[in-house]
């Protein structure tokens, strides 16, 4: 079997060396798309991050392939259609950060409260005056989370350590949560006229695209406070630019954007324009984003602490693993 590891640091070979043994372990720092994938046509197993773009004419460019183990809990990187169709299974870390993704968005919602980027921009320039960086306390405020998996419940967990009430929404209830942990569920829409910061924790896909539009900025309160570290296409990035020009939001803290992949690197970005492969539009709302100054923008950086990672490449190998031994693990296609 050869088994390639994309999207790869040196620091991460380690945990996943006991792969090899009789197989062909190869990592690969660069990430996986149409355009590399015939370079690894002889794979039999891929474990991607949620950077690479494992789509039709990707799959079709690796005729071999058995296994995608993806390094993520999330896989809309990945065509799931066409692995049913093939018959590759795919495989993903169902838990790895909670409380890793929910610290991070106290982080978020802690720089945009009290004005931390410019506060420290300020003071690096020697400037200690205080004017323009009043911020606001969470304490008391009214949080609404939307969607309560492993990640928004312990985001709860933590929001009631800042004193915050909480109210929630999910496609599922989870009711005994709700009664010990003490919050309620509501609808979508009375969540959103509530709260005083609104925290997206819903998988990307087509249910849930584009959710945060300019119909649901319509239902915020004014002044409110919107969290996204879930999904970048989870919020229509040209309503959320209106919201905040308009004053509708305070302010944004976001860990993913929409077209990130893409952003991130400039050849891509260049190359993508001329082919119009993506949403010029939707980039340049993203590039405006990033210059904002009640916006804290992260890159995609949640997941990344010491412990989470060690945690993903531990539960990746032990999907790999299970997959040779010929047993069903964490699978979701």
């Amino acid at each position: 079997m050869k088994i390639v590891i994309f999207e790869t640091e040196e620091w991460e070979w380690e945990p996943l060396q006991s792969l090899a043994g009789p197989h062909e372990l190869v990592f690969v720092p660069e990430r996986l798309k149409a355009e590399n994938a015939a370079t690894y046509a002889d794979a039999d197993i891929i474990s991607p991050f949620v950077y690479s773009r494992v789509d039709a004419d990707a799959l079709a460019a690796m005729p071999n392939l058995k296994l995608i183990a993806t390094r993520s809990t999330g896989f809309d990187h990945i065509d799931t259609s066409v692995c049913k169709q093939r018959g590759i299974a795919v495989a993903t870390v169902p838990t790895y950060g909670e409380n890793t993704v929910a610290e991070h968005v106290f982080a978020l919602l802690l720089a945009v409260s009290h004005k931390m980027v410019e506060a420290t921009d300020r003071t690096r320039r020697g400037d200690f005056s205080q004017q323009g960086l009043q911020g606001f306390d969470l304490m008391g405020k009214t949080i609404g989370i939307v969607g309560t998996g492993h990640i928004g419940l312990c985001t709860i967990r933590i929001a009631k350590g800042f004193g915050m009430h909480v109210i929630a929404h999910d496609a599922v209830p989870d009711e005994d949560a709700a009664g010990s942990m003490g919050f309620v569920y509501v609808e979508i829409d009375e969540l959103l006229a509530r709260a005083d910061v609104v925290s997206l924790h819903v998988p990307g896909g087509p249910d849930t695209d584009g959710m945060i539009d300019d119909a649901a900025f319509g239902k915020m309160k004014d002044g409110a406070v919107l969290i996204n570290t879930a999904r970048g296409n989870l919020v229509d990035v040209n309503a959320l630019l209106k919201a905040l020009a308009t004053g509708k939001l305070a302010g944004a803290g976001l860990d993913v954007l929409p077209e990130e992949p893409t952003i991130r690197e400039e050849a891509e970005l260049l190359r993508s324009v001329y082919m119009r492969r993506h949403n010029l539009e939707t980039l340049l709302a993203d590039h405006v984003l990033l210059h904002l100054r009640n916006v804290v923008i992260t890159p995609h950086s949640a997941f990344n602490t010491r412990e989470a990672m060690q945690r993903i490449l531990v539960t990746t190998r032990a999907n790999i693993d299970a997959f040779l031994e010929g047993k069903a693990l964490n699978l979701v296609a």
